[in-house]
């Protein structure tokens, strides 16, 4: 009997200690699994900065004397492409195809703006224009953050899903429906337009096509 008892003390110490396990891998798959949301929601921040501030950016270049319509066609039809892209903004995407449609879409958009901000480059009244200069660091600014954000969600994408493929946390991902996240997988400098150079004493860098 006091076998018996003691196998039944075991026993009930094991599930204990099974049901704390379970309770803190659930705990930290659902951790590591708002942090991968709220950086994704840092991410859609920021390329939304970089949305807002194009109408603003298109208007003032437009005002030059003979701009390329053709070049603010591209940044104009890119920007309602991205705006066709349909992802959650509440949480980070598990299907790869739909992260890479929104990635493609928002390289275009930093493909054509590079190219605005080349060709504006042979405007010299917009060196005086000092809206256009403002709105050219905003932009500077906002695709560095851009570079910043994407590094972190890839970041936190790769605790999760370390945790999601890791014992005894596999188990309980299995159990809730907790799912592996895709990376960003281009290069943050596909997403940064070159330096605009306004010395005009000086070439212009050539552009650098972005990664598709």
């Amino acid at each position: 009997m006091k076998a018996l008892a003691m196998f039944g003390i075991g026993i009930v110490v094991l599930g204990i200690i099974l049901v704390l396990t379970g309770v803190g891998s659930y705990n930290k798959l659902n951790r590591l699994s708002q942090a991968t949301d709220s950086q994704w929601a840092q991410v859609q921040s920021v390329y939304q900065r970089r949305a807002d501030l194009i109408p603003n950016l298109v208007n003032t270049v437009s005002g030059a004397a003979n701009f390329e319509k053709s070049t603010l066609t591209q940044v104009t039809d890119a920007r309602a492409s991205v705006g066709k892209v349909t992802v959650n903004a509440n949480s980070a995407p598990t299907d790869p195809a739909q992260l890479a449609e929104f990635e493609k879409a928002q390289a275009s958009l930093g493909g054509a703006l590079s190219r605005l901000l080349v060709v504006s480059e042979n405007y010299p009244n917009l060196k005086s224009n000092a809206n256009f200069l403002a709105l050219q660091t905003q932009l500077e600014g906002t695709e560095n953050r851009i570079s910043v954000e994407r590094n972190k969600f890839n970041t936190t994408v790769q605790d999760y899903n370390t945790a999601v493929r890791s014992f005894p946390t596999v188990v309980m991902a299995g159990m809730f429906g907790y799912q592996t996240k895709p990376y960003f997988t281009a290069t943050p400098a596909a997403q940064t337009p070159p330096t605009v150079n306004f010395d005009f004493s000086k070439p212009p860098a050539p552009a650098t096509a972005p990664a598709r």
